[in-house]
């Protein structure tokens, strides 16, 4: 069965300006999250993956970040990646489109030899990431004024 879409890493930059668009529309449009904290220096080396429509319209979008970059997220983990910035548009959502972006960015994080993906999870987005594996830890915490919590999934 179609899903009438496809998800790729986004390496052109007409992907990675569509993820862009994608996470303002999302982000800063719809839930109000200042525009200069949407987009950060993780971004310039970040691995980002693109879901766009059979018409080549963006539907979504999320990064991962390996190295040092995810460390900082993960609490040092050098083998733990941190997905981040995981966004779906309005006329996209119930199509799968999310879990289709965590399943490419946890091959993208296999494929760098990741043992494990961390994310920060906004608080009425728990169970979606929990129906793909992940589980939540620590305390709730504030980003951008939306609360959050860690998750983690063992990807090997």
């Amino acid at each position: 069965m179609s899903t009438g879409y496809v998800v790729r890493v986004a390496e052109a930059d007409a992907d990675r300006a569509a993820c862009f668009a994608v996470r303002r529309d999302v982000f800063v449009t719809e839930q109000g999250v200042p525009q200069e904290l949407e987009y950060d220096a993780y971004d310039t080396d970040a691995v980002h993956v693109l879901a766009v429509d059979e018409d080549g319209t963006a539907l979504g979008t999320g990064r991962l970040l390996t190295g040092a970059a995810a460390a900082v997220k993960n609490g040092g983990a050098e083998d733990v990646g941190a997905l981040g910035r995981l966004a779906v548009a309005k006329v996209a959502r119930g199509r799968g489109v999310g879990a289709a972006l965590v399943g490419a960015i946890e091959d993208a994080a296999r494929d760098r030899g990741l043992a494990a993906v961390d994310l920060h999870a906004q608080t009425h987005a728990l169970g979606f990431y929990e129906r793909l594996g992940y589980e939540a830890y620590g305390p709730e915490f504030p980003d951008a004024g939306i609360p959050h919590l860690a998750m983690r999934k063992t990807i090997r």
